[in-house]
């Protein structure tokens, strides 16, 4: 806030760039201290041991926080114990005296993209210590920082517990599965159909970005991979015109087909989506077309429920694949229609649970989101 002294981050913390021990000083044996390379080794708030240091080079200390600064950079966690530091980090100290160590945490989170902006490299993108140093932000007095802290800490709990909630709910329908059918992949209880059998899978195609006719004034809905989380779809991200859908190799596919991933970065290959729309999709979306053989809801919970091992099927090199026919000829489990119905109406009760606290969950983060505008930007 303007009414505060803006500051820089190494004004009232100490910085400590990592550096890479010998390598035959580092082992998993647990001789000598923790050492941690990199984001990689980060959990949820502490860093996870996987390897120590007999001979460290850079040491962090217990409570100081731990930043990523290369690929990538920003991620964050906490030092819980002293801990030699690779040089894919770097270790901020916090002047107690002067600032609080979780309201310069929060600080450092809402400054991330800023960071990866100034982040340089060919092949790995970093950042150095005078980047880190010349963070700049509004600093409030100790007891206000503790407050901010304080809020923020509360709103980010409210984050977690939802997240662990619906966790636990997705628990419950994979649990409920296993009691009615026996297994996903494995079951020796009801026979498996290849997806070709029941119905057919198509594809769809992205009309030429650069004509406008394409796209402009579009009102046909075409659905991307990044819009696929396991989700249901009711509304497009982006619309292709007639023209659009009519001169490429996109298609109208109906309400009710299942969407899958089938490449795309991170975690996107084998995530799905169902549609409760009419609506166009891309090329790296296979859709399986609805069909009266099986129950919708069963049929997309048990893809969601195949994520890993529809992703352990994808061929090719660095970024492995599905593709087409891979899906149809995917094994699906067929149990009695009265059997996928009642799977599915639990389906349907849990979500609906599940609804109402992804609800508070979509509050409490624009809350957050709004507080770390009012207090660090």
């Amino acid at each position: 806030m303007s009414k505060w002294k803006t500051v820089r981050l190494g004004e009232i913390c100490s910085l400590n760039m990592g550096q890479s021990p010998k390598s035959d000083t580092y082992n998993n044996n647990g001789m000598g201290i923790p050492f941690f390379q990199g984001n990689a080794d980060f959990g949820a708030i502490n860093p996870n041991i996987n390897h120590w240091c007999s001979e460290p080079v850079k040491i962090a200390n217990v409570d100081d926080i731990l930043i990523s600064v290369r690929a990538p950079v920003g991620a964050l966690n906490i030092a819980n114990f002293k801990c030699c530091i690779g040089r894919g980090l770097a270790s901020i100290t916090v002047d107690k005296s002067i600032a609080e160590r979780n309201f310069i945490w929060y600080m450092l989170k809402s400054k991330i993209d800023e960071l990866q902006s100034k982040s340089n490299g060919s092949t790995f993108k970093a950042i150095n210590k005078t980047t880190l140093y010349d963070v700049t932000f509004p600093l409030p007095p100790l007891e206000i920082q503790k407050q901010i802290a304080s809020s923020l800490d509360k709103v980010t709990h409210i984050i977690d517990l939802c997240n662990a909630i619906i966790e636990k709910m997705d628990f419950l329908v994979k649990a409920k599965f296993v009691e009615m059918f026996g297994g996903i992949n494995n079951s020796n209880l009801y026979p498996y159909h290849s997806v070709d059998t029941f119905t057919n899978v198509t594809s769809g195609g992205t009309p030429e970005r650069k004509n406008n006719d394409y796209w402009d004034n579009g009102l046909i809905p075409w659905i991307k991979t990044t819009e696929l989380h396991n989700n249901v779809i009711c509304e497009a991200e982006e619309s292709i015109t007639e023209k659009g859908l009519n001169e490429s190799s996109a298609k109208l596919v109906p309400k009710g087909t299942i969407l899958i991933a089938m490449y795309g970065q991170g975690k996107t290959r084998g995530m799905t989506a169902l549609l409760d729309i009419e609506s166009s999709t891309n090329q790296a979306c296979a859709c399986i077309l609805p069909c009266d053989k099986l129950n919708t809801i069963y049929l997309w919970q048990y893809f969601v429920l195949s994520y890993d091992k529809l992703r352990d099927l994808a061929k090719g090199g660095n970024q492995p694949n599905l593709n087409v026919n891979i899906i149809k000829k995917f094994p699906v489990l067929v149990p009695p229609i009265t059997l996928q119905e009642q799977f599915a109406n639990f389906v349907e009760k849990t979500d609906n649970s599940k609804s109402a606290v992804k609800q508070i969950l979509e509050k409490a983060e624009i809350l957050k989101k709004s507080l770390m505008q009012e207090y660090f930007k």
